[in-house]
């Protein structure tokens, strides 16, 4: 597979991705730092997109079902080099199906994630899957 995406930039103003039919704007100033997402929100978010679609594939696999999911993620930024290191992720899927095996699923995620594993390679990832059928279930 190969994938291919436009970025464009205006100066001191903003930047745009180009991504088939999606455009998204991203911060490149100081002036945009609180309105608009930067770079390492950017390479965070495509972590977070490679796990939620894992859990929509493997819950077909997996045979379970779920209303939606939800991930927050977070990293710490080091200065030399500059870089991001320990992400941490906590997952939450909301289901009525008490049976998830989480810990296949967090193993498969960890296996066949595209980004997951690119990602892995530099830094390190730690995170957990919880189920929420009204109450958080640890």
């Amino acid at each position: 597979m190969q994938y291919s995406v436009t970025a464009t930039s205006t100066s001191k103003l903003k930047a745009t991705l180009d991504i088939k039919q999606t455009t998204i704007v991203f911060g490149i100033t100081p002036a945009t730092s609180e309105t608009l997402a930067n770079p390492a929100e950017l390479f965070l978010s495509s972590l977070a997109a490679c796990i939620l679609k894992n859990v929509e594939r493997f819950s077909e696999f997996m045979n379970f079902e779920y209303t939606n999911a939800e991930i927050t993620l977070s990293a710490t930024r080091l200065e030399k080099p500059p870089r991001m290191d320990d992400i941490n992720y906590i997952l939450h899927i909301h289901s009525t199906d008490l049976h998830i095996n989480l810990s296949l699923l967090k193993k498969n995620i960890e296996k066949f994630g595209t980004i997951y594993n690119t990602v892995m390679k530099s830094c390190a990832i730690n995170g957990r899957i919880e189920i929420n059928t009204g109450k958080l279930n640890t």
